[in-house]
């Protein structure tokens, strides 16, 4: 009797445990932020989980933060949490453009190491909490003219064992890892890595780039043809790749990429053109506007916006607020682990992307 008593004792235990941990999945907000010590104070704070300096640098194979006003800035970050406790402080590595030694630095395990401890001493220096990497990409070109070799996807993986075994269970380690088909089937051991990670922050952004000579959406959530790149995609690929799906996290654009001499063909949707600079959601209300001859466009095929300009024959692609409230529902819908964006300091102050995730993140 003793031992049916215990057996059930264990059961409920169990059974609370479970019920517990699935009443308390979580869903954070990340933000990346470039900005500096006195902008981050215009935002609502209190409705971040985390927020992800960027972008400190190697130096010497080492972690480096790069001026004393970046130094000033992580310091004011860590000082937030005393208001906000759930709030974790990030340094990020590299960024796009930001990690031109990262290949030749992480080739050995000396220098890997070399590099864990150096997290450690800036992390302990800070009190932050944890390390984003960002080195994009690991085996495939990035940037033209960085190195990268095949040899990157294994060390990637013994960089990932090292920085947890160096910065123990308790330290938040996480990587931003392009959204594209190449990079996800290429740059990364998945099941090897995800072990050893708290989270993949999914770049579901820029997957038409920069570099494209035809029009699409920049950050659709999903495809609309087999061939288009998806945030969709690339969590559907990833959850089949045995990754957990609390420890993927989609990106938000609070930016518009745009192409210019673009015909008015299906409004300028996958049309050959000429990419430049793009607009700041916080600026989308004052030009996107109908007297400055935009018009706005819904795909919901997509769940994404777009607008084009016939007078000027301009296109530009991003998130809004529907497609961002879109992208966070589906981020509940899967169980995810959030959703993070490039970047704050694009953001209205209030009213703006960020208010949008959280009303829906808290929506019953």
């Amino acid at each position: 009797m003793k031992q049916i008593n215990l057996i059930a004792l264990l059961f409920c235990c169990i059974l609370s445990t479970t019920t517990f941990a699935q009443k308390n999945k979580k869903f954070d907000i990340i933000a990346y932020y470039t900005g500096d010590s006195q902008l981050i104070d215009q935002y609502e704070v209190s409705k971040l989980n985390q927020i992800i300096f960027s972008f400190c640098h190697l130096k010497d194979g080492k972690l480096s933060v790069d001026s004393a006003k970046d130094s000033l800035t992580i310091k004011h970050l860590v000082s937030l949490k005393a208001k906000n406790p759930q709030l974790k402080i990030i340094v990020s590595l590299g960024g796009w453009g930001g990690c031109e030694p990262c290949s030749d630095a992480f080739s050995t395990a000396e220098g890997r190491l070399k590099f864990a401890k150096s997290v450690k001493e800036v992390s302990d220096y800070f009190k932050v909490d944890g390390l984003d990497l960002d080195w994009e990409y690991p085996s495939i070109e990035g940037l033209p003219g960085h190195l990268y070799q095949a040899a990157d996807k294994p060390n990637f993986t013994e960089l990932v064992k090292i920085l947890r075994s160096t910065l123990g269970k308790k330290y938040e380690l996480s990587f931003a890892a392009g959204g594209f088909q190449k990079c996800l089937d290429e740059s990364i051991d998945w099941k090897a890595v995800a072990p050893f990670v708290n989270r993949i922050n999914i770049m579901s952004y820029d997957l038409v780039n920069g570099y494209s000579k035809v029009t699409g959406h920049h950050t659709p959530l999903y495809s609309t043809n087999p061939k288009e790149e998806s945030t969709d995609r690339a969590v559907e690929f990833l959850l089949k790749q045995g990754v957990p799906a609390e420890k993927l996290v989609i990106g938000g654009a609070f930016y518009t990429r745009q192409w210019k001499n673009v015909e008015n063909i299906n409004n300028g949707l996958y049309q050959a053109g000429e990419h430049f600079q793009g607009v700041d959601f916080k600026n989308y209300a004052t030009t996107y506007t109908e007297a400055n001859g935009w018009k706005y466009f819904w795909d919901d095929k997509a769940k994404a916006p777009y607008w084009y300009n016939a007078q000027t024959k301009t296109f530009a692609t991003s998130d809004d607020l529907k497609s961002i409230k879109a992208k966070t529902e589906y981020v509940k819908e899967k169980k995810l682990g959030g959703i993070m964006f490039w970047e704050l300091t694009l953001d209205s102050f209030r009213n703006g992307m960020v208010d949008e995730i959280y009303k829906v993140k808290t929506a019953k």
